[in-house]
């Protein structure tokens, strides 16, 4: 049998930058490549020991485990024993989601299995082992997808229905400060794009927009006529409001929008902002309704 040591090695490299990748998505670690891929190289030296008179080193649990220690340091850094921890954990959970959904679906393929000598083996006719390099492109990558799904789907379903943050939304140049209220009811988004939508009233939206606009947006024919400068900043969202029939709502594309969530600043890369001429909150606790994917996708301020 031949053994491509090269080509093991680089499976290796990629399996570890791809799992380091998930554990960064689900703490919302900022994502700087040559670090993953620096503990990614790191994870990798373990592959090639495993072919050295080193082998039986390499495998002891001791040394896995300070290896891995060695591959999250690298790939997040250090500030302080928790925050090591933590991604530690993840970084586990993400190996052993994946790693083990293979498992299941190689144990699912495989034709015969028989016990021989205390040991599981399984047979599978034909040309080779079911987890080749084609079952491996094909499956690591779906199942990294599916843990991921689920791994934003369960952060979603964190976000508590009525939880309040500080909105930062700019226009020209010009900002606006506002209180958002989180609601995992708001589901708009632009049909074409998939962007979220934030509404925000639009009396507090006068401090920033200009009257031609906002009069364009509140008349009856909305968009038929906008001021030039804005066209290509204009959506037309479609919804549907309890007891109606579906309408269309106008929406606004910022410069930016920011969230303080969890006393951190975070920047959407991609959200709409729609104006509501009626109040959004009758006792006045919030000006907006913030799209919980925004809270999702955000990207953590270094300064705000």
């Amino acid at each position: 049998m031949v053994v491509y040591l090269d080509v093991i090695w680089l499976l290796n490299v990629c399996f570890d930058a791809l799992l380091l990748w998930l554990t960064a998505l689900m703490l919302k670690r900022p994502i700087v490549w040559w670090r993953l891929l620096a503990g990614a190289l790191i994870g990798s030296l373990l592959v090639i020991l495993l072919f050295t008179p080193f082998s039986a080193i390499a495998q002891h649990p001791l040394v896995k485990v300070a290896v891995s220690v060695l591959i999250v340091w690298a790939a997040f850094g250090f500030k302080r024993p928790r925050y090591l921890l933590e991604n530690m954990l993840a970084f586990y959970f993400a190996t052993f989601a994946v790693g083990g959904g293979m498992l299941a679906v190689h144990y699912v393929f495989a034709h015969q299995l028989s016990v021989r000598q205390g040991m599981l083996l399984m047979h599978h006719p034909g040309a080779g082992d079911p987890v080749s390099w084609l079952f491996v492109v094909i499956g690591f990558p779906v199942l990294w997808l599916f843990s991921r799904r689920r791994v934003e789907a369960i952060r979603e379903k964190k976000l508590r229905f009525e939880y309040i943050i500080e909105v930062k939304i700019v226009w020209d140049g010009r900002p606006l400060m506002l209180r958002g209220l989180i609601d995992s009811g708001n589901q708009l988004v632009d049909p074409l794009t998939k962007t979220p939508v934030m509404v925000v009233e639009q009396e507090k939206a006068k401090a920033v927009l200009p009257e031609e606009l906002l009069g364009c947006l509140s008349s009856p024919m909305m968009l038929a006529s906008p001021p030039e400068r804005w066209v290509h900043r204009l959506r037309l969202i479609p919804y549907r409001a309890v007891g109606s029939g579906p309408q269309m709502m106008a929406a606004v594309k910022p410069d930016r929008i920011m969230l303080r969530y969890e006393n951190e600043w975070l920047e959407v890369a991609q959200g709409l902002v729609a104006l509501s001429a009626d109040p959004l909150s009758t006792d006045g606790e919030y000006d907006c309704i913030v799209h919980p994917k925004m809270v999702q996708a955000g990207r953590k301020l270094t300064a705000s």
